[in-house]
C-alpha cells in the first residue's frame, strides 16, 4: 500500500484528483469506479475544474458507482443518482449511457442486483475510488460481509445510519437497506484509491494500517490488493505512530 499524507482535506482532494487526471490523460476510455459521501466531493470538484479547463475529458469514460439506497427514486435529493449528477456528471462531458449506478427504486430488488452484477462483468475498472466508514465498511459492505461477496442488498447498521442522518431530517428518514457492489467486485479493480479524512476516522485508519484482517472489518481486505494508494490527511493519521 502506498500512503500519501496530506496537510488537510483540500490538499487530499487535490492529490486524489491529480492521480485520476494522470490516468485519464493516459487512457481516454478509462473505466472509473466512483464513490459517494462527503469525502470525494472535493476530488470531484477538482475533476470538474480540470474538465472545464480542457485538461481532461469524460467523453469516452465509463463510470460505475459503488452503491445506492434502496427505496429512493433517482430524483430524491439524498439518492446517490442525485449526488453524482449534482457533484460530477452534470458538469462534465460524460455520455449518459456510460453512467452506471445501481437501481435502488426497482420493485424487484433482486432484478437490480442481477442487472448490476452483469454490468460490472462487462468492463474492468481502471481505478476504484473508495471512502471508508468508521466501522470499516467500504461501499455499503457492513462488518461481517464476506470478502467473496458480489453485488447484493445489505441492511445498514445503526452506526452507518447514524453517520448518514446528517444528510436527512432525522434518523427515521435514513433508508435501512441499500444495494452495494460486493467486496470481490471492489477488489477486481486494477487500482484502488482510498480517501480518508478527519479526526473521526483516526481510529479506523490506525486499525487498517495495523494490518488487522477480518470480515468484521471489511476494509482490511484492501491490504491484499497489489495496487492501492491511500490518500489520508493528518487529522485522520493522528493516532498512527
Amino acid at each position: 500500500m502506498q500512503v500519501l499524507i496530506t496537510e488537510n482535506y483540500d490538499e487530499l482532494s487535490e492529490v486524489a484528483a491529480s492521480i485520476i487526471i494522470e490516468e485519464m490523460q493516459k487512457k481516454k476510455d478509462i473505466v472509473l469506479g466512483l464513490a459517494t459521501g462527503s469525502t470525494p466531493i472535493g476530488t470531484y470538484q477538482n475533476l470538474v475544474a480540470a474538465s472545464k479547463n480542457n485538461i481532461i475529458s469524460f467523453a469516452d469514460a465509463i463510470c460505475y458507482n459503488l452503491d445506492e439506497y434502496l427505496g429512493l427514486n433517482k430524483d430524491h435529493e439524498q439518492s446517490y443518482h442525485y449526488f453524482m449528477n449534482d457533484n460530477l456528471f452534470n458538469h462534465v462531458d460524460i455520455k449518459p449511457d456510460n453512467i452506471n449506478i445501481p437501481a435502488g427504486d426497482l420493485v424487484d430488488a433482486n432484478e437490480a442486483v442481477n442487472d448490476y452484477i452483469k454490468k460490472l462483468a462487462l468492463k474492468e475498472r481502471d481505478i476504484q475510488i473508495l471512502g471508508i466508514g468508521e466501522n470499516g465498511h467500504i461501499g455499503f459492505n457492513e462488518p461481517g460481509t464476506s470478502f467473496a461477496s458480489q453485488t447484493h442488498i445489505t441492511e445498514l447498521s445503526l452506526e452507518t445510519r447514524e453517520s448518514n442522518k446528517r444528510f436527512f431530517n432525522n434518523l427515521d428518514e435514513v433508508p435501512k437497506y441499500a444495494i452495494t457492489m460486493g467486496i470481490s467486485e471492489i477488489m477486481a479493480a486494477k487500482k484502488i484509491l482510498l480517501l480518508i479524512s478527519g479526526k473521526n476516522k483516526a481510529k479506523t485508519v490506525k486499525e487498517l494500517l495495523e494490518g488487522y484482517r477480518s470480515e468484521a472489518f471489511p476494509a482490511s481486505v484492501l491490504l491484499d490488493h497489489d495496487n492501492i494508494t491511500l490518500v489520508v490527511d493528518k487529522e485522520a493519521m493522528s493516532l498512527v505512530e
